[in-house]
This record gives C-alpha cells, structure tokens and sequence, in this order.
C-alpha cells in the first residue's frame, strides 16, 4: 500500500496536499492560539502580521493574513531554485504552497487555546507539523519557505539536512522574537519547532542514507542493471562463498536514500524471491553520493 502510494504521482500529489493541511492546522489550533511563533518564513511572516496588528492597527479577525505574506514571499525562492531542483519539482512545491497558504490562511484560530498548557500545546503542534511536512517531502514536494533553500543545499551535496538548516535560520528569527516580544514566547517558540524540525528529518526519507547488502545466487547483472536504469544509483559486487553450502554466491553492495530502499526490496523479491537482504540505516556517506530528491 504505501510502496504504491509513494510511487504513483497522483496519489503522492493527494498525500502531500494532506500533508500541507496537517501542517496549516496544527499551527492554527496549537501554537498561534497561543501567541507563538512558527519558524522559517512562515515564522517571519508572523512577526510581520504582528507587527501590521500593532503598529498600523489591522485586524483579520478570525484568519491570518501571515498566509498571503508567505505566499507572496516564496514566489522568489521558487525562481532561484527552479534551476537546482528542475521543474517538477518546483511545480509541485508550487502546489504545495498555495494549498498550504489557503488552509493557513482560511482554517480558522480559536479564540482560547485548545490546550491550556503551553508546553503539551507545543509539543503535540510540533509533531504534527513535523508529520505534514516530512509527508510533504517524502512525497517529493515542498511546501515552499526554507525547505526550498534546504532541499537546494542537500541537491548541491552539502551535509546541512533541511530541518538543521531550518533551526540554524530560526535561531535568528527566535533571537528576534525575543527582543520584540518576550523570553516565555521566544522559548516556548523553540521548543515548538525543535520537535518540528526533528520528526520532519526523521519522516523525510530520501534525507536518510542507506546501505543495502543484496546475497543472490541468480544473475548479479540483472540486479545491477535495475539498481543502475531505474535508481539511478552505481553498485558494487563480487563473489562470495557460502560457508554453509560452500557454494557460490554473489554479493552486490548499494547506497541509496531511504526513500528507495521499497522499490529496491520490491526488484529483489522479483527477480530473486530467495535472495538475502541487509539493510543499514542511517549511515553516513561522502563522496561522489548525490542526493535525489
């Protein structure tokens, strides 16, 4: 099921559009109830609204014009990273955006807080935000603000994963917070998006680095071709002996993203339903070890 959903583009186009809903409403409910502040340029869109609302007395009653802002912001980044990320996937973070600035900015905020403790508001908007995010990356979208600067650093080989950028980037925005509001809004505002930016990495697949070990007697050549057209990836293999039947055996070695270990195990089981697989996640790879995204 979700080998599938991951792998048609429709379906991955719905869940991601879910995703940038999850998102939008987990910080409506929970964290801008509150006077809190999300991070990246959503976050810096905030302090503008708050700003417009207190300076130049305008009031949006019950929705948030913060959405619009970032709309309109993320239309530059899209064009400066429609040459590092290609087309379709800026068309899809484009997508992404809109749905994501019309739930955030149409989903209506609560009057009082859902949850009167802070602390349990900010841990359970984090982790739905991290959830609608990671589901919008690993469904091979964005939903635009510094995920865009993020997924463009990672194309371009750097070590920086999109959520360590992010909170490298909102460390600024919550200095910020802090001298224009409070230290409780400013603290609680990073609690709030360190467990964001910590589930995001963990649910976006394709920025965890696999190693996978494949054991075949068949033909090694018509795994490594799969492994070399279809993912795009170059692969290592050798002879073995098995010390139990003391036969041969051939042992092809792969690195890859998480994100496509499924259609690995899934050509494996097709074209060697006895084969033996081992899988090591989360290791950690340099070198010539391009990031797609």
């Amino acid at each position: 099921m979700i080998y599938n959903t991951l792998h048609n583009r429709w379906l991955r186009m719905i869940l991601a559009v879910g995703g940038t809903f999850l998102g939008a409403a987990a910080v409506n409910i929970f964290i801008v109830p509150l006077g809190l502040y999300t991070g990246g340029l959503l976050g810096f869109c905030q302090i503008l609204r708050t700003l417009f609302q207190k300076y130049l007395s305008l009031s949006f009653g019950a929705y948030d014009f913060a959405g619009i802002l970032y709309f309109i912001l993320n239309i530059p980044l899209l064009l400066f990273a429609y040459k590092t990320l290609g087309r379709g996937l800026v068309l899809r973070t484009l997508i992404c955006t809109v749905t994501y600035s019309l739930f955030y900015s149409l989903i209506p905020i609560p009057a009082k807080p859902v949850i009167s403790d802070t602390l349990t508001s900010c841990l359970l908007g984090g982790i739905l935000t991290g959830v609608g995010s990671g589901l919008v990356l690993t469904c091979g979208c964005s939903s635009g603000g510094l995920d865009i600067v993020g997924l463009c650093l990672s194309k371009r080989g750097s070590h920086i994963s999109v959520g360590r950028f992010s909170i490298g980037f909102n460390a600024i925005l919550y200095l910020a917070c802090l001298f224009l509001f409070n230290a409780s809004v400013a603290i609680y505002s990073i609690i709030y998006n360190f467990f964001g930016a910590m589930v995001m990495d963990r649910m976006h697949q394709q920025n965890i680095s696999v190693q996978a070990m494949i054991f075949t007697r068949e033909d090694e050549r018509a795994l490594s071709k799969f492994i070399i057209d279809q993912l795009g990836r170059s692969v290592t293999y050798w002879t073995g002996v098995g010390a139990y039947t003391e036969e041969n055996i051939h042992v092809l070695c792969v690195c890859l993203s998480k994100y496509e270990i499924d259609e690995l195990r899934h050509a494996v089981r097709s074209i060697d339903p006895h084969a033996f697989l081992v899988v090591q996640e989360g290791v950690q790879v340099d070198g010539n070890f391009p990031r797609q995204l």
